[in-house]
């Protein structure tokens, strides 16, 4: 794998409780100047992040529901609308974990099902084609079993991505999930490895695992270790 597509798989991520606009900024700017797949940030920042990024080969990405994904249908919603108003290309949907531990697998079916179809509507209303939705099953609460069920229920949704991880549960990525994820998941339901990834070897791990899309925090690091050796130019 060369620097540049190397790249293309990073989702450059900045979701502390304390970040600032500075800090987004910066993020905004860092993504540009490696070309990184995309940046994400909270929702509070998308319509900024989206005019700094204009004409740039990123697209903005934001969360919805993040970290817990408790918040009802309606409000998970309304969220997508106003993300994709705002200017997201791309949504990091965290699953109602809570419904899904409790066995309520239709609910969870049906939230999924209804978000994807929000995104459907709002992008024709807008004239967009390429919404993409992640779907975070936060796999550290889950057992084999239910990251199966979990990874068939996101595709049956008609969502692009399962995600691994938001990074604020008790852990994150690991190989072997991201694995499991994509020996369930059909052909187009593509996986998002998040959580934990601090280096070139970790990032290496989950793309050979199945991942096709890095979240880091740690992005600029990354590169540079690929920049100095770790990946063809």
């Amino acid at each position: 794998m060369r620097v540049r597509e190397f790249a293309k798989t990073v989702d450059h991520t900045l979701l502390k409780p304390d970040a600032t606009e500075k800090e987004i900024f910066q993020l905004c700017e860092e993504a540009a100047e490696y070309h990184f797949a995309a940046v994400c940030i909270p929702p509070c920042y998308v319509r900024r992040a989206s005019r700094e990024l204009q004409g740039v080969d990123v697209k903005v990405a934001t969360v919805i529901s993040f970290p817990f994904g408790a918040d009802t249908i309606p409000t998970k919603t309304a969220a997508v609308r106003g993300a994709i108003t705002d200017g997201a290309s791309e949504l990091d949907v965290v699953m109602n974990i809570s419904e899904f531990l409790s066995g309520n697998f239709n609910y969870v079916a049906e939230e999924l099902s209804n978000i994807n179809q929000e995104v459907s509507v709002v992008a024709m209303n807008n004239g967009l084609n390429d919404i993409v939705v992640k779907v975070i099953i936060e796999t550290a609460y889950l057992n084999e079993k239910m990251k199966r069920l979990a990874t068939q229920i996101v595709a049956a949704s008609g969502a692009d991505f399962v995600k691994t991880s938001t990074g604020f549960g008790p852990g994150g990525a690991t190989p072997e999930d991201v694995a499991i994820l994509r020996e369930e998941a059909p052909d187009e339901l593509a996986v998002k490895a998040s959580g934990g990834i601090r280096t070139l070897d970790d990032a290496l791990e989950m793309l050979n695992a199945g991942a096709s899309r890095l979240g880091m925090s740690a992005s600029v690091a990354v590169m540079k270790e690929a920049e100095d050796g770790g990946l063809q130019e």
